[in-house]
């Protein structure tokens, strides 16, 4: 058996990917968090012999020492927001010869795990950071469809969420760069975009229809282009189902961006009372896509667009693919590298969608 421990297993995430992997025969689950009481409720919600409750605290000094004591052969973290955190977690988990996976959308902590890969790859153990929609889904799509371009020019990429609200501790983490200015590259230079801003709408296909989307400070911006030499443009953008609910957000971003305002911290725990207030009307429906341009084989402009949809509020399940996917390898001794890295080119599409097997969630490719 291997054992698996999801901090913040009862969490946003946490919950979800709990739910997934307490039903693998070759998993040994631990639901982690400072909170046993919600730990052992989860454990007991799943009704499933192979999921365990633990008091376990991710700040925990001593944090190495308990997993070498629980057996932990894989550490999933789930406790964010990640922006402003340091890598003890993963430290601990190297220490204790265990693997790690977190669900980071923090630009700066996703890119700066490849400071552990020396210590990961003496202790033999798998360290990855942002195994989420962004980078893993996102580069496992444009991997796919690279081989049928001559030369990949733009990817170009975004997310319209449903009507569930994430969590607070993600909610924190997208609004704490509202209306903030961060770097992007588009046509071959480096320029200034702002969070949330630069709006924009994307028309995905039915059921979800047309969204309006606003720029985001994600991991891929720096990592595409060291990935796809030669691509001259990245860009991402995200949107609400709520087209009030988006541009009260856009709104509140302008101030941000003119110093009226700080920042839209202080509005995380209104908005997300809101939002849950508004949720019965509001679409169930969400999307991903990617859309790459370039060059043929044949030195011809070529466009692909890729598209995942969900329904039923499966929406927020599908972050959580990269983390089981990659757990279930694990389990099952697949080849996985050695040392610390962003989360790309560990899973395929195919895999990714695996774990999202029974989800009212389906792609439709290019």
């Amino acid at each position: 058996m291997h054992t698996v421990l999801v901090l913040g297993g009862y969490g946003f995430f946490g919950g979800r990917i709990s739910e997934a992997l307490a039903k693998d025969s070759h998993i040994h689950l631990l639901i982690g968090g400072r909170d046993l009481g919600k730990a052992r409720a989860k454990a007991a919600q799943l009704k499933l012999p192979g999921a365990h409750a633990v008091a376990i605290d991710a700040n925990a000094p001593d944090l190495a020492n308990q997993l070498q004591k629980l057996g932990v052969n894989t550490v999933i973290h789930t406790a964010g927001p990640f922006q402003g955190q340091n890598y003890a977690v993963a430290e601990a988990a190297i220490a204790a010869g265990a693997n790690y996976i977190d669900l980071a959308d923090g630009r700066g902590f996703v890119t700066g795990i490849t400071s552990l890969n020396e210590a990961a790859r003496k202790r033999g153990v798998l360290v990855t950071s942002g195994a989420s929609s962004l980078p893993s889904l996102s580069s496992a799509v444009v991997d796919r469809y690279l081989p049928r371009f001559l030369q990949l020019q733009e990817i170009r990429h975004g997310i319209g969420s449903g009507a569930r609200a994430p969590g607070l501790a993600t909610m924190k983490g997208v609004f704490g760069y509202c209306g903030k200015p961060f770097s992007r590259l588009e046509n071959g230079n480096w320029g200034v975009a702002h969070g949330w801003l630069n709006m924009q709408a994307h028309d995905f296909p039915a059921p979800v229809g047309k969204r309006l989307l606003g720029s985001c400070d994600v991991p891929d911006l720096d990592l595409f282009p060291e990935r796809y030499p030669g691509v001259q443009t990245v860009t991402f953008h995200a949107g609400f189902a709520s087209t009030i609910g988006h541009l009260a957000v856009w709104g509140g971003a302008q101030l941000v961006r003119m110093r009226l305002l700080k920042s839209l911290n202080a509005w995380v725990d209104p908005l997300k009372k809101i939002s849950e207030w508004m949720e019965p009307l509001v679409s169930d429906k969400g999307g991903m896509f990617v859309t790459l341009r370039g060059l043929d084989h044949d030195g011809l402009p070529l466009e692909l667009t890729w598209h995942l949809l969900a329904a039923k509020h499966h929406g927020p399940h599908i972050p959580c693919g990269a983390s089981i996917a990659l757990a279930r390898k694990l389990a099952r001794s697949d080849t996985l590298p050695s040392g610390a890295m962003p989360c790309m080119g560990l899973i395929s599409v195919e895999d990714y969608l695996a774990a999202l097997e029974g989800l009212s969630v389906w792609e439709l490719p290019a």
